[in-house]
């Protein structure tokens, strides 16, 4: 992806969805994280999100700058649930050009609908061509 088509440095970009009890089921299946928190749903029908799973918003946003992460960094201080929105909001904090490649660093930030942090972390990496 050329660098005109990135957003620039100090720019954030943002992602919102909300997850189902069939798409953790799902994850459970293929990653084989089957805790009773993630497929016993509480009195809301609701269930604890996988970290890793919340952890996928903010690769799709990688996904559409074609960025191959070299190193993610996660923290996860409250627990996320189904049927909750979540927005993923990502920053851009470098863009560098070195030795015929794009290298690019971002922050990003997860939070649920009522404001709680879900998810912050950091990542650096390559844009591919």
């Amino acid at each position: 992806m050329p660098a005109s088509d990135l957003p620039d440095e100090g720019d954030t970009v943002a992602y919102r969805r909300t997850f189902t009890n069939e798409e953790v089921e799902r994850f459970a299946e293929l990653s084989k994280d089957e805790g009773y928190h993630h497929l016993v749903a509480d009195e809301d029908g609701q269930v604890v999100l996988h970290g890793l799973l919340t952890a996928t918003m903010p690769t799709k946003l990688g996904g559409e700058f074609n960025y191959l992460a070299r190193t993610m960094t996660f923290d996860f201080p409250r627990p996320a649930y189904t049927g909750i929105e979540i927005t993923c909001e990502t920053t851009i904090e470098r863009i560098e050009e070195r030795n015929d490649r794009l290298e690019l660093d971002a922050t990003f930030i997860c939070e649920a609908e009522n404001g709680d942090v879900v998810l912050r972390g950091q990542t650096e990496g390559v844009v591919l061509p």
